[in-house]
């Protein structure tokens, strides 16, 4: 039994007290809570620096740069939300960071030429798109093994240039675009075998699958356009609408509604916004400077972009539609997550 008192005894002590004292003792106490929980860092990804700008989500200032592998082109938050993985393209490592904090959880070498990553939702496959080797590269994820906690599984001949990856929700199959191809590839994870190959538009970048799985989006950075295409057995995927958003169409975050995505376009400077029922574009918002990978704070209100040309981190308020604020950080930024976000879908 506790032999703290009871909180009966406190409270006609606290009824005698002024208003405003009782509210001070509440204010104090929940400052003492905020500073012994701050919020989550932002990581941001410096392509060309070769490194992590870590940026205080309060100040909006860039607070340290975390050391990575050669050439990082891509991070991403596993499913479990316990590590932030940077893949090094150059380098052929991936680095593990604790998203709370940063710290470095560990390094994995030997992993050729990760350019983009994704783990599957049950968190038993681990994919990288080899963009210089045209191949993608099938690992299991082991993580009793401190040692070998990627076990390559298979080589898949991906040519040419795979850019970016999806895997469906029941982590079964796995959607690369081939950026100097104008291809999108299906993988079926279980046999390792291609499933089929369609043509798409020019420079296909990144990819995303709508919440239900029927439905995949195909950014054309060579064009203004997302397009759509039905997902439906194990036929190839069919083009059923092309929406103008804008220059150089290149990197999607969902909305977090599962019901809306964003689209950067990086060379037009903007980000559409795009309704998964309808596919029609219902919103735009400003994008300075190269807009590319994009982050949705947990208030469902904040947009952060990275700014690549500029080499800047940028806030953009999405209910008035403007830029709040920048923040320097390294050279062609590239990736941004933090722990404080909207759901993924």
């Amino acid at each position: 039994m506790s032999n703290l008192p009871s909180k009966d005894l406190f409270m006609p002590f606290l009824s005698r007290l002024p208003a405003a004292y009782v509210f001070g003792l509440i204010f104090c106490s929940c400052a003492a809570a905020a500073v012994t929980n701050p919020p989550p860092p932002i990581f941001v990804l410096n392509s060309l620096d070769a490194d992590i700008s870590v940026i205080d989500p309060v100040s909006f200032k860039q607070i340290k740069r975390i050391p990575t592998g050669k050439e990082p082109h891509h991070l991403y938050l596993t499913p479990d939300e316990k590590s932030l993985v940077v893949a090094n393209a150059l380098g052929d490592s991936l680095t593990f960071l604790n998203p709370a904090n940063g710290d470095v959880q560990r390094v994995l070498r030997g992993i050729q030429d990760p350019y983009h990553l994704r783990f599957s939702p049950d968190m038993k496959w681990f994919v990288t798109a080899a963009n210089r080797l045209d191949m993608v590269n099938l690992y299991r994820w082991m993580p009793a093994d401190a040692n070998n906690p990627l076990q390559l599984v298979k080589r898949i001949a991906a040519p040419k240039t795979p850019s970016h990856l999806a895997i469906d929700s029941k982590s079964r199959t796995l959607y690369v675009s081939l950026q100097d191809s104008d291809e999108l590839t299906a993988i079926d994870l279980a046999t390792q075998a291609t499933s089929w190959k369609i043509r798409v538009g020019k420079m296909p970048a990144d990819i995303f699958l709508a919440p239900d799985d029927k439905h995949i989006l195909v950014a054309l950075t060579g064009e203004s356009q997302v397009e759509v295409y039905e997902l439906s057995g194990a036929g190839p995927a069919k083009l059923v609408k092309r929406l103008n958003t804008g220059k150089g169409a290149h990197s999607f975050r969902a909305w977090g509604d599962q019901r809306h995505v964003l689209v950067s376009n990086r060379s037009g400077n903007t980000i559409s916004k795009i309704d998964l029922n309808s596919f029609a574009v219902v919103d735009e918002f400003p994008g300075p400077n190269g807009p590319d990978d994009m982050e949705m704070l947990g208030d469902g209100r904040t947009l952060l972009v990275t700014s690549r040309w500029a080499g800047k981190l940028t806030q953009i308020d999405t209910q008035t539609r403007k830029v709040v604020r920048q923040v320097k950080v390294g050279k062609s930024p590239h990736g941004v997550w933090t722990l404080d976000h909207m759901p993924r879908q």
